[in-house]
């Protein structure tokens, strides 16, 4: 929406207060304070004269004065910019902040010990009285992963369709959220009404059942958030995306689309999820005398939703293993968003009452994580279930950025236990290629792109996908996390920054764990440690005892032990030296400690390991 103008007795053009038409404007289909579409592809990002000859001067004064006061929203995208995961992002306006999604991220590599990464909502915390409530797109991890540790700080409602609730629930259970958090069921098409914002969700389609697409209605003009998607004509389970109500809307005008990114380096059009269903039928043909072991996501409804069909097809029994999965499953079949024939799912303690070749198990572990339970069947640690010669295992997925060596690690584990494993043409993504993002472009006609969710590379492929649909390079913008963006009528750029980034969570530890514990985790792990033991008496600081060394990690001591005789006098000296000088201060002495024996081994070993000095007092 943008704010009405109307003439005074002057000529002035002046602004009407939109919270309140907002609200109004949601009593009665909000209809009437929906911005004007531009009139033709040409008038991306001009204003509404659309070509016309050049006004006069005097008219283009009114007209600047009247865009310098034009309602402008914020956008502030505090994860999910720089990477696949952590999703967040607040829409401001006066005295309302609503916030689109709460995902976690996993760690990287070199986050050691780490399980997993929040997004800093520092931002939200300062300005808790301002908001209204959590609008969630989808079931995903990277989108309700957070929402268990972020409530306890921001506890406002959260709103979402009935499976992405279901699974929210499920989290806040555990972390004993559930009596203490508003939630609310909205259904595709339902509009809610927070502060001056009003928020639709439009049916879109994903690897997850019931995700959605936003239009949030505000003072400035409409937003459309796609969340993740695809355009699937086919979809296992539900209607296909709704193009009509995107269509509607970009008739009527929308100021800003911020689309997902992910595949947006990618031509052509995503495959349909039901393709996957005809390749899984015809392994089950061909693999009549095999027991079937299918890795894939959790929370790929639609796909388990396929496995069962071919399994109870072929008359096979099937078995949910990984917490995950069962959890999801569990749920989605609770709200009716998945259909299992009855008696074909069975407890894995009876799957020794069949034989292998009427059996399919369902599991976690598709992306090679080791605690995943097709990790621990390959590695021989799964309690219940071995990998056998004639077994017939499908990786339905493709590996995440940065898993491919932990997925191809798997592959050769199962191989080496004589499984076939396969895992081509098995899985189909759940998120846009390039045609469908054009698609989206052309349908919405948005003045203004920001795209969102993806590593920056994919950011800028579907800022050219929104340049080459028309929109003028100038109303683009790559955000950044932590980035606040103000959008109007007239304007979109970055006025300011605020506080964001990733929190890491070590156990029950929530952001105890920082860059220095970090930094001194990878030093460990890379270099090891010495520690340096010594014995001072209290008042003249004569040595008693030591030094002793011990090594973890650093080298084999039995045959090192000439190196540590060696770095053990370099110490002995260097204490030495310090009580000749008379320094009594420890502080001192265990630096020129750790100063000599770095130095040391350093021209011994070319090798740094961390240096613990530890000094001793006795009366």
């Amino acid at each position: 929406m943008r704010s009405d103008k109307t003439k005074n007795e002057n000529g002035t053009e002046k602004i009407t207060d939109m919270a309140v038409v907002t609200e109004a404007a949601a009593e009665n289909g909000a209809e009437k304070a929906e911005k004007p579409a531009p009139k033709n592809r040409k008038s991306y990002g001009k204003g509404r004269t659309g070509g016309k000859a050049p006004a006069k001067t005097a008219e283009k004064r009114v007209e600047k004065a009247a865009e310098s006061s034009a309602p402008k929203v914020k956008i502030i995208p505090l994860g999910g910019l720089e990477q696949i995961g952590m999703n967040i992002t607040a829409f401001e306006y006066e005295d309302t902040i609503v916030v689109v999604d709460c995902g976690l991220a996993f760690p990287t590599d070199d986050m050691l010990g780490i399980d997993l990464v929040i997004p800093d909502v520092s931002y939200l915390e300062k300005n808790i009285d301002k908001v209204k409530g959590f609008v969630i797109t989808h079931g995903h991890e990277d989108h309700i992963g957070s929402l268990p540790y972020i409530l306890q700080k921001v506890n406002v409602p959260v709103y979402g369709t009935k499976l992405t609730i279901g699974l929210i629930e499920n989290k806040l259970k555990e972390h004993n959220l559930l009596k203490s958090t508003k939630r609310k069921v909205i259904k595709h098409g339902q509009s809610i009404n927070l502060g001056c914002f009003r928020i639709e969700f439009i049916k879109t389609n994903h690897s997850i059942a019931d995700s959605a697409a936003l239009a949030i209605f505000t003072p400035a003009g409409v937003i459309v958030h796609t969340g993740d998607f695809k355009v699937d004509y086919t979809p296992v389970f539900g209607d296909a995306f709704d193009l009509q109500r995107f269509a509607e809307l970009g008739k009527k005008g929308v100021l800003a689309l911020l689309s997902d990114s992910t595949n947006a380096i990618r031509p052509g059009f995503t495959a349909s999820e039901r393709t996957v269903g005809k390749t899984f039928d015809a392994i089950f043909a061909e693999h009549k005398q095999n027991r079937i072991i299918v890795a894939t996501f959790a929370s790929n409804v639609d796909r388990v939703q396929q496995i069962i069909s071919s399994a109870y097809k072929y008359g096979r029994k099937v078995v949910v293993e990984g917490r995950s999965m069962v959890n999801v499953i569990g749920t989605a079949s609770e709200l009716g968003y998945i259909n299992i024939p009855d008696g074909t799912l069975i407890d894995i303690d009876q799957l020794k009452n069949y034989p292998d070749e009427q059996t399919v198990l369902i599991t976690t572990g598709s992306q090679g994580e080791s605690m995943a339970a097709l990790s621990r069947m390959a590695s021989n640690l799964h309690r219940k279930v071995s990998i056998k010669p004639n077994d017939v295992v499908i990786l339905s997925s493709t590996p995440i950025p940065g898993n491919e060596k932990a997925v191809a690690k798997i592959i050769n584990e199962l191989s080496m236990k004589g499984a076939e494993v396969i895992n081509q043409d098995t899985h189909v993504s759940g998120h846009a290629c390039q045609e469908e993002i054009k698609l989206i472009y052309s349908l919405l006609h948005p003045r203004y792109a920001l795209p969102v969710h993806g590593e920056y590379r994919h950011l800028v492929a579907n800022r050219n996908i929104a340049m080459s649909m028309g929109i003028p390079k100038e109303n683009t913008l790559i955000m950044s996390s932590g980035d606040v963006v103000e959008i109007g009528e007239d304007s979109c750029k970055v006025v300011d920054r605020v506080q964001a980034g990733g929190i890491l969570v070590d156990g029950l530890g929530v952001g105890d764990v920082g860059n220095i514990v970090l930094r001194d985790r990878q030093n460990l792990a890379q270099n090891g440690i010495i520690i340096v033991v010594l014995t001072l008496e209290k008042y003249s600081n004569q040595l008693l005892a030591g030094p002793d060394i011990v090594s973890r990690g650093f080298v084999y001591v039995r045959e090192s032990e000439d190196l540590l005789d060696d770095a053990r006098q370099v110490v002995d000296d260097a204490v030495n030296d310090c009580l000749d000088r008379h320094v009594t201060d420890w502080g001192k002495i265990k630096n020129i400690i750790r100063d000599s024996l770095s130095d040391f081994l350093w021209k011994r070993m070319k090798r740094n390991p961390m240096i613990l000095p530890i000094i001793m007092e006795v009366e």
